[in-house]
């Protein structure tokens, strides 16, 4: 054999010598399968990112619940709100203020809320009525007529359950204070 013979590499019949090569069939059936295969692992590349971004962060967050959760406190609709028993056998309260230069008076009548399942809660409450009593009386005689605004109720209320639940009650909590009345006059 020498070198002069053709081989046939490709598969096919050796050209002849006196025609054209013959031309290799569709070059958009060649390229359309070598575009579908990379298309598919550009897909399969994306869906597997995406499958292990939202594991990764579904364990980080511990099953994708908030870390964060922003509540309004003057909202409404923030929680069940909690059921008391309230004492009511304080009675109307009537004091000065602390003002000198124009006299004020103010009328209270307030109920105290404890724990629904206190039992001795309303024992002691009834127990300790009078100093209770006199321990309001001296409360809102020591205010002045500006500190008793319906703007500080709300620390009004905060005060008078912190000094009755340190000072007064012993087994008991006040968890919770309501006005039913608290009228400022100017007296005259």
């Amino acid at each position: 054999m020498s070198d002069s013979d053709d081989l046939d590499l490709d598969g096919g019949d050796a050209p002849e010598s006196g025609s054209a090569p013959k031309k290799k069939g569709g070059g958009l059936g060649n390229l359309l399968p070598t575009l579908l295969k990379f298309v598919a692992i550009g897909l399969g590349a994306l869906i597997f990112i995406v499958t292990v971004s939202v594991i990764t962060y579904n364990i980080m967050n511990k099953g994708g619940k908030s870390q964060t959760v922003i509540t309004d406190p003057s909202s409404p609709y923030v929680g069940k709100i909690p059921q008391y028993n309230y004492f009511d056998m304080i009675g109307t309260i009537t004091v000065k203020t602390r003002d000198t230069t124009s006299g004020y008076a103010v009328t209270v009548e307030l109920l105290i809320g404890y724990d629904l399942n206190d039992q001795a809660g309303g024992a002691e409450l009834t127990s300790r009525r009078y100093e209770m009593q006199d321990f309001l009386r001296r409360y809102f005689t020591s205010k002045y007529a500006a500190e008793l605004a319906p703007e500080r109720e709300e620390e009004l209320k905060r005060e008078i359950r912190e000094q009755l639940n340190t000072r007064f009650l012993d087994t008991v909590k006040a968890r919770n204070i309501l006005f039913k009345k608290l009228d400022i006059m100017e007296t005259f």
